[in-house]
Parts: C-alpha cells; sequence; structure tokens
C-alpha cells in the first residue's frame, strides 16, 4: 500500500489516536450525495402520480399523466391501481374518441386524506381544516396580541372539538397538525410585548398539541409555511421558481427553487425583515419596522385613527385613505431595492405577497413595485413581476396545514434521500 503522508492524527477501531494518519474525511455535501434504494424510488413516482392527477386541475387520462411524469404505462398502471384502492384519487368517466377502448379519467379525491393548519403568532391565532385539495373545510380565527401558550392551546381544543362533533373532517383519514408561527416568536422585540411572551422561544410547541389529537405534528417556520403552501396549492402549480413574502404582524419570506423550497443553511432564506433602512427621521430600523401590520396600524395611529386589525384596516373612514396610500408609497419604497437584488441573485418566474394585510393593499403595492420595475426593464434583462400570492389570506395557517400532505404524500426532495 501507499504511504499515508498527510501528518495528521486519526483515531483507529479502538478509539485510540494514530499519528501521522488522517481522519477519514467528512464532507459537505449533505444531500447532495444521498442515495436512494427501490423502495424510496417506488414511493417518489407514487407521490409524483398523485401530483400529475392534482396539478392537472381537471380529470386526467393513464397516457396523460405517463407524458407528464415519464413513468412507463405499466407503471402508471400500477400506481393508480393502489392510489384508487387506497381511496387518494377517484374515477371520473371516460374519454371518447380515441382509438380502442375509452380511456378512465382520474381525479383527486378530496376526501383521501385531512390535515389541521395552525398559525401563531403576535397579533392571532388561526386554525383551518384542510381536505387534499387544500380546500378550507373548516375556518376559525381569533385576533388577539400576545397570546399565551395556554390561551392558544385551549382555544385549538375548542376548535377542534367543534371539527369532530360536526363530522367535518374523516378523522380516520387525518393524517397531521402543521404549526406555523414566526422564528424566535417570543424573543424578537416589538411594541408592547409583554415579557412573559418569551416563553414562546423557550417551550416544546408540538408536546402543547401532542395530547389534543393522536396524529404526528409538524412545526415551521410560519413564512416558510405560507411558501410551501403556495408551492403546492397555489401559483406555484404553473410557477417552479419563485420568491414569497408574507406581510404579517411582521415581515418575512421564502425561496421556491425549481419546485422545492429552498431553506438556507439556517432555514432563512428570503428572510428580508431584519434588514437595516432609514426611517423618514434618518434613523436605522429592521425593515419589518417599517413594512408589516404593526408598522401600518403605528404609521395610522399617528394620524388620530386607532386601528388593531386587518378587520379594522378594512373598514377605515376615507379621511384616512391618504394617509393609508402614504403608507404603500412609503412601503413600497423600502421594498424596492431588496425585491430587486433578489429578482436579479435568483431570477425566479415571479415574486408573490400574501400574509394578511388587506388583498386591496397587496394589489396596491404591487401595481408600485411593478412601476418601480420598469424603469430598469432596459438595463436588467429579466426582472420577476410582483403578484398577490394566491394562498394570501390564512397564508401561513393554510401553508402549515399543507405540511402533513406534503411529508406523506407530495414530491419533494427528500422522499427520495435514503440518509435523511
Amino acid at each position: 500500500m501507499g504511504a499515508d503522508n498527510t501528518g495528521a492524527d486519526h483515531r483507529d477501531a479502538d478509539g485510540r489516536t494514530v499519528a501521522g494518519k488522517s481522519e477519514p474525511r467528512v464532507h459537505t455535501l449533505g444531500d447532495s450525495l444521498s442515495g436512494t434504494n427501490l423502495e424510496r424510488a417506488g414511493d417518489h413516482n407514487q407521490r409524483v402520480t398523485l401530483q400529475a392527477v392534482r396539478a392537472a386541475g381537471a380529470p386526467i387520462t393513464r397516457a396523460d399523466i405517463a407524458d407528464l411524469t415519464g413513468l412507463t404505462a405499466p407503471a402508471i398502471a400500477n400506481i393508480t391501481k393502489r392510489l384508487l384502492n387506497d381511496g387518494m384519487i377517484l374515477k371520473a368517466g371516460r374519454q371518447f374518441g380515441g382509438r380502442g377502448q375509452p380511456a378512465t379519467k382520474l381525479v383527486v379525491n378530496p376526501d383521501g386524506a385531512f390535515s389541521i393548519g395552525l398559525n401563531i403568532d403576535r397579533d392571532h391565532i388561526a386554525i383551518v381544516a384542510l381536505d387534499f385539495l387544500g380546500n378550507v373545510r373548516a375556518r376559525a380565527c381569533r385576533e388577539v396580541h400576545f397570546a399565551m401558550p395556554d390561551e392558544v392551546v385551549a382555544f385549538f381544543k375548542a376548535e377542534v372539538d367543534k371539527i369532530v362533533a360536526d363530522k367535518i373532517i374523516d378523522l380516520e383519514r387525518l393524517v397531521g397538525i402543521g404549526i406555523g408561527l414566526p422564528d424566535d416568536l417570543g424573543r424578537v422585540p416589538v411594541a408592547n410585548r409583554p415579557d412573559a411572551y418569551q416563553v414562546w422561544s423557550e417551550i416544546d410547541v408540538a408536546a402543547l398539541f401532542n395530547e389534543v389529537l393522536p396524529v404526528p405534528v409538524y412545526i415551521e417556520n410560519d413564512a416558510a409555511a405560507a411558501s410551501i403552501g403556495e408551492m403546492q396549492f397555489g401559483h406555484g402549480l404553473r410557477n417552479r421558481s419563485f420568491i414569497y413574502t408574507i406581510i404579517s404582524a411582521g415581515l418575512g419570506g421564502g425561496l421556491v427553487i425549481d419546485g422545492h423550497y429552498y431553506r438556507g443553511a439556517d432555514g432563512r432564506s428570503g428572510e428580508i425583515g431584519f434588514l437595516p433602512v432609514k426611517d423618514e427621521n434618518g434613523q436605522s430600523q429592521s425593515l419589518e419596522d417599517m413594512v408589516s401590520l404593526y408598522a401600518l396600524y403605528d404609521y395610522l395611529r399617528k394620524a388620530g385613527f386607532e386601528v388593531s386589525t386587518p378587520e379594522d384596516l378594512e373598514n377605515l373612514p376615507a379621511e384616512a385613505q391618504s394617509r393609508v396610500d402614504a403608507w404603500l408609497d412609503r412601503a413600497a419604497n423600502h421594498l424596492f431595492e431588496p425585491f430587486l437584488v433578489m429578482s436579479c441573485a435568483i431570477n425566479p418566474e415571479a415574486h408573490f405577497i400574501g400574509g394578511r394585510l388587506p388583498a386591496t393593499y397587496i394589489e396596491a403595492l404591487c401595481t408600485r413595485l411593478n412601476r418601480k420595475f420598469e424603469s430598469y426593464h432596459g438595463r436588467i434583462k429579466t426582472l420577476a413581476p410582483v403578484k398577490r400570492a394566491e394562498l394570501a389570506v390564512d397564508a401561513a395557517a393554510r401553508g402549515a396545514g399543507i405540511l402533513p400532505f406534503n411529508d406523506r404524500y407530495l414530491p419533494i426532495r427528500e422522499a427520495l434521500m435514503k440518509t435523511s
């Protein structure tokens, strides 16, 4: 054998340090070197097939599924047979006019699986019960600032009890609970935050809800949850790469690249809320201090208009509109450079804005940003249009509710990773 001349030490099988030998190098390529096996490949093909039926938006034949997925006709026949037996898809008539026997058309069964999504934020709690098409079967929302864990759990349990009593969903097909909440919920300093609210950053959130229903609990950053929801049930069905920005009590975001949610090194991709900006007085502020629901509430309050909920924003007196327009102008000015940089760096198909800011405000903000981009079209060949997200309302709650579906049924890179 050749000599090892690295000069480094390494440990032998008994754990002793051996001079002159190097430790086996641990590379950092991670998932890119993760292999798969036949079982995982089969699971992935089933996920892809189910996604093809779901994304079609209309009854689809097995031949069309094969064309979309690149899988063989026999493979599609076997997979769709399993999905029919499992109740995940349904037959929806036949397609006539071709050669041979009329082809059976297939659709997703909305009752094939159910989930519950929960969004916990500094100014509200929202619960949704979703079917497998992402439709909201039940919804409950409470506008409450800085709700403590026991209050959130009590509200969740009461609403779940109603869902169960009214038989809104089939509990035997409930696959999980998804929870979306801001990172560092209890630590980020915001106005009027009680000291006790820090408990949210110290407790095991999943454990709080494990006792309510005997199903898996999935936890995700609220912006990531909203991005994943948009990817699987919103504009993401037509746009494989996009930026998502959520405007809620704070400001967050996420990235979807080539049909996959991109987490970044620390799970904070697209997180622009903490970028430094200057206010009207030249003082340094974080971007979310200037662009968020709390920022808008404060801006209106300083002009004598008391607001504390999105519903208040939709019922403002006419004289407050000029103040709202001024805030939207300011918000567009602050968002313009971060959006421009992200669009140039990532080259997405679109940039979506969602969250609890009223839809008319989001549309007006998108219009302002797109107008600002127009002056750059001569110098920058491709700039992503800014649009309102399809899942804008209850985006974080609905996105959280999709997390169990994502884990169990939908195509994700992790489903192929043998080592994950």
